[in-house]
């Protein structure tokens, strides 16, 4: 039988499968699983660079869910092979994992300090401009590698509106379903070296200013 999560109710199982659904329909499938202290962090990746010279920016959408206590894990799986399990408080794990470059990135845990709060409304504008931009950029039929120059132009434009963040960051809220229909809401903002995090009552959206190569500077070495 192939391994299963447990979780303590039925809809903590049913948020899974649906972040997992949404993120399985994005460009990068894959979903990261971190349990620790009776929580699970679930996370993907709308955008995300594939190699060296793109310039996608990295952003990654994020909730926490309540499940087994005991359960410590730290996987990478394809979010479309995560099934319903045996009863609603399950889920079932493919038997085996993937690779994603981002998934080897962690943001911090602390440090975090507050930044100007985004309200959800500019939030939506900002994902309109940019499916509009993205919509009359394209032509009839692109291929893939044209789709995703256009998108890190498009999406990795930082966007007056949303205090100088990336329109990408909307873009993460949208797909993975966080922008609820409360137009009065705000999301809070906070930040810490590179990072900046997005936080909404349904999710969290994490982008890194910049794509480190993990290259160093060239030394000069040896005598004249």
């Amino acid at each position: 039988m192939s391994p299963q999560l447990v979780f303590p109710d039925p809809r903590s199982a049913a948020d899974l499968l649906t972040f997992a659904g949404r993120a399985a329909r994005l460009g990068d499938p894959a979903v990261r699983l971190r349990a620790a202290g009776g929580t699970l962090a679930v996370s993907a990746a709308p955008l995300s660079p594939r190699g060296f010279g793109d310039d996608t920016p990295t952003v990654l959408g994020m909730r926490f869910l309540s499940i087994d206590p005991e359960l410590e894990c730290d996987l990478v799986v394809d979010a479309g092979a995560l099934r319903a399990g045996e009863d609603p408080t399950r889920v079932g794990l493919p038997d085996s994992g993937v690779s994603a470059a981002w998934a080897g990135i962690s943001p911090p845990r602390s440090g975090w300090v507050p930044g100007s709060p985004i309200a959800v409304d500019a939030l939506a504008r900002s994902v309109r401009r940019g499916v509009d931009a993205v919509a009359s950029a394209l032509p009839a039929a692109p291929g893939e590698d044209l789709v995703r120059t256009v998108r890190a132009v498009v999406w990795g434009a930082p966007d007056a509106e949303l205090d100088g963040l990336v329109a990408g960051v909307a873009f993460a809220a949208d797909a993975l379903g966080f922008l609820g229909a409360d137009g009065n809401e705000e999301a809070s903002v906070r930040r810490t070296g590179t990072w900046t995090r997005v936080s909404l009552s349904r999710g969290h959206v994490l982008v890194r200013a910049g794509n480190p190569t993990g290259l160093t500077m060239v030394r000069s070495t040896g005598g004249r």
